[in-house]
């Protein structure tokens, strides 16, 4: 009698625990989001692998039927020499007992051994250790990362009349782009304490580019900590950046913008960074030029590069900062830094759909208050 009710919660029980697993291997999302972010991996990866295969000597052949099966077996090589060579050999053994039926003569008869699984063995292996490199790289990344993050605020500083938001999502892990705003000392004869606020973006990716990052913001928190004028920051700057971009191969484009609250005027300079958007209240939006070449560029000439500086008068519900979409700004009227933010960021999630980040994201909004 106590069979049939037990059974079934059995039954419950399994479907409960395939549910549960489905949900953590899937993260919750849907057939169609799995899909597309499939297709997006799968992408990638091949552009990953296509960059190593001479694609003109493929279409020089003659014949065309054989253009794919060159092509397969460039993209094969490509992917065989990303790994290290005791895995390159046994990824070959793996495959060769995938695919072979191995015979054995003896005087007692003929026997054939399917050694298929053996091979799928070493695939597994090769997966696993695969996989723990990925893991202790990724540790290693995410370390960086945590490092990378005390270097950048927290949260906005408190400054009567302005309210701020910034937000940045990496490409990788770590990241070259820079975002910062800090209250610097009053300068002499000037009583009010001017507010610094900088994005730059350091050229190329990932670790490489997070490390110049790091000595950028040192060097201009050292230099901002001085009675120096925003001209000398900069000449500063890029004389450090100089010193440190690979002749010119790692340069530093920078935004740098120096507001004092009491007047709300702003000075700034632009080097060879995204032209910020100012929007005015009444909705007229202005673009802050480049005026200058990025930090670290070789000097052809014995004297430094002038970096002209250009000012602007900020008016009680005007904003700046360097979101995608013109437009998202123009249909803000109204709302904190944070959620005109919020709603950019919402706007390249939708326009770049599934499609993966190619480079680093990072947005600083400043909104002034009356």
């Amino acid at each position: 009698m106590a069979t049939a009710p037990s059974s079934a919660k059995a039954k419950i029980g399994r479907t409960r625990r395939v549910r549960n697993f489905w949900a953590r291997v899937t993260e919750g999302l849907e057939i169609e989001q799995l899909w597309g972010q499939f297709k997006s991996e799968a992408r990638a990866t091949y552009s990953l692998y296509s960059k190593d295969v001479d694609w003109d000597a493929i279409g020089r052949e003659k014949r065309p039927w054989r253009r794919p099966f060159l092509a397969a077996w460039a993209l094969f090589q490509a992917m065989l020499m990303k790994l290290s060579p005791a895995r390159r050999v046994l990824l070959l053994i793996a495959i060769f007992l995938l695919i072979a039926q191995i015979d054995v003569h003896s005087d007692r008869g003929n026997a054939s051994f399917n050694l298929g699984w053996l091979g799928a063995l070493i695939l597994f292996v090769l997966l696993a250790l695969e996989l723990a490199d990925r893991v202790t790289m990724k540790r290693d990344l995410e370390i960086a990362r945590e490092i990378q993050q005390w270097l950048v605020p927290e949260k906005p500083p408190i400054v009567a009349g302005i309210d701020m938001a910034f937000a940045t999502r990496p490409q990788n892990t770590v990241a070259g782009d820079y975002y910062d705003a800090f209250v610097r000392p009053a300068s002499a004869g000037n009583s009010s304490y001017p507010l610094l606020v900088v994005v730059a973006d350091v050229a190329g990716k990932s670790v490489p580019a997070a490390l110049l990052m790091a000595t950028f913001q040192a060097s201009l928190r050292a230099l901002s900590a001085t009675p120096a004028s925003l001209d000398e920051i900069v000449v500063g700057l890029d004389r450090y950046c100089r010193a440190h971009s690979l002749e010119g191969r790692r340069f530093t484009t920078a935004f740098l913008a120096e507001i004092d609250p009491a007047t709300r005027e702003m000075r700034y300079i632009n080097a060879g960074h995204n032209a910020p958007i100012l929007r005015r209240a009444s909705g007229q939006i202005e673009r802050l030029e480049s005026v200058g070449p990025p930090f670290g560029l070789p000097l052809f000439t014995a004297n430094e590069i002038a970096y002209p500086s250009a000012g602007t008068q900020l008016e009680p519900g005007d904003e700046y900062g360097e979101p995608r979409l013109v437009a998202c700004l123009q249909s803000a009227a109204t709302g904190t830094a944070a959620e005109i933010l919020n709603r950019v960021m919402a706007d390249v999630n939708a326009f770049a759909a599934y499609a993966r980040q190619h480079d680093d994201i990072t947005c600083l909004a400043l909104r002034v208050g009356a």
